[in-house]
């Protein structure tokens, strides 16, 4: 492990117990290290790199509620110290509470700019936070010999080559947009495809009701709440936790579950799947049409929309949001035995006061 000098200033703690300690969770005895440090803390004799690897120690155990306690109050007694700001950001991490891990390991870089630890796990973070450019920029800066270095470049760049947006990405953004994912989503970008798919709806099924229906991309119930009169069963699926928080809050779902939409489509049947807005997330849409294609009942409805391209296949725009043709969209529907029962142009948002060019599209399956 590198240290800064400040670090160094603060240590307590003989080696041999902290020796002891690096080594029992060297060789997966964490709980071990956890009752020696935490006898030695209690006893007064743990300085700043002991609560650190105490920290660490808890997470190793499974406590990691515990380990991020430990690392909160370790930033406070240290706030000036660049190891302390790292092990908040490395305790965050594995409470996968990713925009403050980032931002409490970017305070230790500024404190100690040359603490390679603390950029490593910057890389780390931004990678699971499905940022691979910006994991690639952070890792570009570490010497070549870095433990553990050349396996994440290559993550970072199979990432890139994806023909989706990475799950990661989306978690992490709309985990950090879910305060106040309404009102900006409303007011800002004048987000209408809920409203643009009942309308859909109302045209290639009028009169339907009772029915089984699967949101897919929930976020807050948006368009949960725009077909709940529809629904004897509505279910939701998001890949944000902090989403998912959010839709149970308006109580209008009889299950939620945080999963990614492209392997969670077999559990269940249904006669209505919507996607308001969340193909955009994805290129390649194989799989999810598949998936749906399976869920659904015979006479069964997918409604969705997607931001439209010309001529043929999908691209990614320049705002990480996926783009596809109406020939994309029909052939798919034909690959997977559906009927396109409709298919519009709309603007399902805003972009910089600008309409965004989007398709409504109805698959039925026969």
């Amino acid at each position: 492990m590198s240290s800064s000098t400040t670090a160094s200033a603060h240590l307590h703690l003989e080696h041999g117990p902290l020796d002891e300690a690096e080594r029992l969770i060297a060789e997966s005895r964490a709980p071990e290290a956890a009752e020696l440090l935490h006898g030695l803390i209690d006893e007064g004799r743990g300085g700043l790199l002991a609560r650190f690897f105490y920290a660490r120690a808890r997470a190793l155990s499974g406590d990691t509620a515990g380990a991020l306690e430990t690392a909160r109050d370790t930033a406070m007694l240290y706030p000036h110290v660049a190891q302390a700001a790292l092990g908040l950001g490395e305790a965050l991490m594995r409470c996968e509470l990713l925009a403050p891990a980032i931002a409490e390991i970017q305070r230790a870089l500024r404190l100690d700019p040359g603490l390679d630890d603390a950029r490593f796990l910057l890389g780390c973070a931004w990678l699971q936070a499905g940022e691979a450019e910006k994991a690639t920029n952070v890792f570009s800066a570490l010497p070549d010999e870095t433990p553990g270095l050349a396996e994440k470049i290559r993550q970072a760049e199979a990432m890139r080559a994806r023909p989706r947006s990475d799950a990661g990405y989306v978690r992490h953004l709309f985990d950090q947009f879910s305060t106040d994912y309404d009102s900006r989503m409303l007011s800002q970008l004048g987000y209408r495809a809920p409203q643009i798919l009942r309308q859909l709806a109302n045209l290639v099924m009028p009169g339907r009701g009772g029915l089984a229906v699967l949101d897919l991309g929930c976020g807050t119930g948006l368009c949960g709440t725009a077909f709940k009169d529809l629904a004897a069963r509505l279910d939701g699926i998001d890949l944000s936790p902090a989403m998912i928080l959010k839709a149970r809050a308006r109580d209008i779902y009889d299950r939620l579950d945080v999963a990614d939409i492209e392997s969670a489509l077999d559990a269940a049947r249904y006669d209505l799947v919507l996607a308001a807005d969340t193909l955009v997330y994805l290129g390649d849409l194989a799989a999810t049409v598949q998936g749906t294609a399976r869920a659904l009942n015979a006479g069964g409805f997918f409604l969705f929309t997607v931001e439209s391209k010309p001529g043929e296949g999908f691209e990614l725009g320049p705002k990480r949001r996926w783009r596809h043709s109406e020939n994309y969209l029909r052939a798919l529907a034909h690959e997977n035995g559906l009927d396109v029962a409709g298919l519009m142009a709309c603007a399902p948002r805003m972009e910089a006061n600008i309409p965004v060019d989007g398709f409504a599209v109805a698959l039925r399956k026969p």
